[in-house]
């Protein structure tokens, strides 16, 4: 099934333009869309005449040119009608914004037009989803921009069948500086479900790594989902939620989909190396580290902290992931003690976990790091770092995402969150070291980055 044009359109036709309702849901698409971004906008209403200086059309058949995508974002019982209208005017496929289907008792509607579109090769998106955000070319998300932050340009590519879910993770990538190539609200994927968004991600030049959330497979779904994860090479991340008999009872009124029995799910998973997450934390980390590094070989790690206490606690959740923390010996220890700064020689500790105390300066972390980095028995670094330490500045960061390129291993970093170490925090992101707020999640950064189950 091709979504290119549905989701790479270069011409759009919008069912449901009001002439009165600034606020109807294809009215606020119209205006992000007519002049934020390039694909060409015509707006169809029954009625013609013209919105904002712009002619409205009143069937697709008027529009004049070829039309890749239509959206419909008018009522339930007009859609299979308007597909088919579209059908014959040529157009690729569409995108079905409106509820009132399987999710409302409707699913015999909902069968007509998934009927509709596999019988004429017309794929559509939905219903009951909020469409596509693929920019420059598209962005169906019917609310307006200055209640959403805009996503920052990235790799990950997004597929949800909840929209709302989608619209709250991709508001936590772009407080994190994480950035997205795409975003797919599936809704209650009539035609186009997880299966076809894995293997729209898998072939898209703008992603690297597929994070999907979803609540259920649809039967005879499963075991596909799982053989095209198998064929899949770039990194899958999987959210699933529908785990117990409540969250199963409110999923069949959210959008009418089967939970499936999350055991069985659960266990051929393990045998892929997709990842499950139990969280939305935990996706959006994965989903991040798995863009900086993808799959890389992380049986060891160093750890360098400014606090013991930190470094005995990341030490412990490296223990608990399988990943090996080795002392270093007592000459190595000597070594890089030698290397240091005059005023922590005599107080820091070498043995791994490296505890630079609260005395270190800049080139005190920038040899320790590179110590590790250059050690064949560490395969990764586990930055414990604290901006309240008084002599390190900012321009540490730049200078350790140089060493990270040079040495080509893996560098996370734990960065405790508060607005005035944002300084920091973006330091990092911007030279290319994923930054966590949680101990515990940069260790499960690194587990991440070996493709573990969790």
């Amino acid at each position: 099934m091709d979504l290119t044009h549905i989701i790479e359109p270069k011409t759009i036709a919008l069912f449901g333009i009001s002439k009165t309702n600034p606020n109807n849901p294809a009215n606020i698409i119209y205006h992000k869309n007519v002049h934020r971004h390039c694909t060409q906008i015509f707006g169809i209403n029954p009625s013609g005449g013209e919105y904002h200086g712009t002619p409205i059309y009143r069937s697709v058949a008027d529009v004049p040119g070829p039309v890749d995508c239509a959206v419909f974002a008018i009522k339930a019982e007009y859609i299979p009608k308007a597909m088919r209208d579209c059908i014959q005017a040529g157009v690729k496929g569409g995108l079905v914004i409106s509820g009132g289907f399987a999710e409302a008792g409707n699913q015999g509607l909902q069968d007509e037009i998934a009927a509709i579109s596999r019988q004429n090769h017309f794929p559509i998106i939905g219903p009951n989803g909020l469409g596509v955000y693929s920019v420059p070319e598209i962005n169906t998300f019917f609310f307006p921009d200055e209640r959403f932050v805009k996503p920052l340009k990235g790799t990950i590519g997004l597929a949800s069948q909840s929209g709302g879910i989608l619209v709250d993770l991709m508001i936590r990538f772009t407080h994190e500086q994480i950035g997205i190539s795409r975003a797919l609200s599936i809704g209650n994927k009539a035609v186009v479900d997880e299966v076809e968004a894995l293997r729209f991600f898998r072939d898209d030049e703008r992603t690297s790594v597929i994070g999907i959330y979803f609540e259920g497979l649809d039967p005879g779904r499963g075991r596909i989902f799982i053989d095209e994860i198998q064929k899949t090479a770039k990194p899958v991340v999987l959210f699933k939620t529908g785990k117990t008999p409540a969250s199963q009872s409110a999923i069949s009124s959210h959008t009418a989909s089967m939970a499936g029995d999350y055991v069985v799910f659960n266990e051929v998973i393990k045998q892929t190396e997709a990842l499950e997450v139990e969280d939305e934390p935990r996706f959006l980390t994965a989903c991040e580290v798995l863009a900086r590094y993808g799959k890389r070989k992380i049986n060891t790690a160093a750890i360098i902290t400014m606090s013991g206490g930190h470094g005995v606690i990341a030490s412990d959740f490296c223990y608990e992931q399988g990943i090996h923390v080795p002392p270093f010996p007592k000459a190595d220890g000597r070594e890089l003690k030698s290397l240091v700064s005059g005023n922590i020689r005599n107080i820091a500790s070498f043995v791994n976990p490296i505890d630079l105390t609260g005395s270190a300066v800049d080139g005190d972390y920038l040899v320790s790091t590179r110590y590790a980095l250059e050690r064949e028995d560490i395969d990764c670094v586990l930055l414990l770092f604290l901006p309240f330490i008084p002599a390190i500045t900012s321009a540490l960061p730049p200078q350790l995402g140089y060493l990270q390129k040079l040495y080509d291993k893996p560098i996370v970093c734990y960065v405790p969150y508060l607005p005035k170490f944002g300084i920091f925090i973006e330091g990092f992101e911007m030279n290319g070291i994923p930054v966590t707020h949680s101990i515990d999640q940069a260790v499960f950064m690194l587990t991440a980055i070996k493709r573990r189950h969790i």
